[in-house]
C-alpha cells in the first residue's frame, strides 16, 4: 500500500455533559464502507488543510452546529478500510441550530453506553472506555 493512498478521515465525538449524550449522524450507501450506518460527524480532509478547522466545517455542514474541539482521543486505523487513518476529537457544541446536512440521513443524541447499538464497524475497545468514561 503506498502511503500517498492513505485518506484522512476527521470524527467529532461530540459530549453534550449537562446531559451525558453523544451525537451520532446515520448513513445510507457509503460508497467506501456499505456496512458503515452510524458514525460520529466529520469526514475526509483535503491535503493541505487545516484539521481543526476542516474539523468544525464538517460538522456544521452535517449538523448545523458549531462546535469548540477539545483535543484528539483516538486514532486508528479500521479493520473494514486499511487506507483509512480515523482520527477521533472530543468536542463540545458552543452553538448553531441542530439540523442534519451533507452525507448525513439523521442525528440523534445516545447515551455513551447505546453506542454498542450503533456502532458496528471501526469502534476499538479503548475508544469505547473512554466514551463511557466521559463526565
Amino acid at each position: 500500500m503506498e502511503m500517498d493512498k492513505f485518506n484522512t478521515i476527521l470524527l467529532g465525538v461530540i459530549f453534550d455533559p449537562a446531559k451525558r449524550k453523544i451525537l451520532i449522524g446515520r448513513r445510507e450507501n457509503d460508497p467506501h464502507v456499505p456496512k458503515l450506518k452510524w458514525t460520529p460527524p466529520g469526514g475526509s480532509i483535503i491535503p493541505g488543510e487545516d484539521l481543526e478547522e476542516s474539523l468544525k466545517k464538517k460538522i456544521k455542514l452535517q449538523t448545523g452546529l458549531n462546535v469548540e474541539n477539545l483535543g484528539n482521543i483516538f486514532a486508528m486505523i479500521p479493520e473494514e478500510k486499511k487506507e483509512f487513518i480515523l482520527l477521533l476529537y472530543l468536542c463540545e457544541v458552543v452553538g448553531g441550530e441542530e439540523k442534519v446536512g451533507g452525507n448525513l440521513k439523521e442525528i440523534k443524541w445516545v447515551n455513551p453506553e447505546e453506542l454498542d447499538n450503533y456502532f458496528t464497524i471501526a469502534y476499538h475497545p479503548h475508544l469505547r472506555e473512554y466514551i463511557l468514561n466521559l463526565k
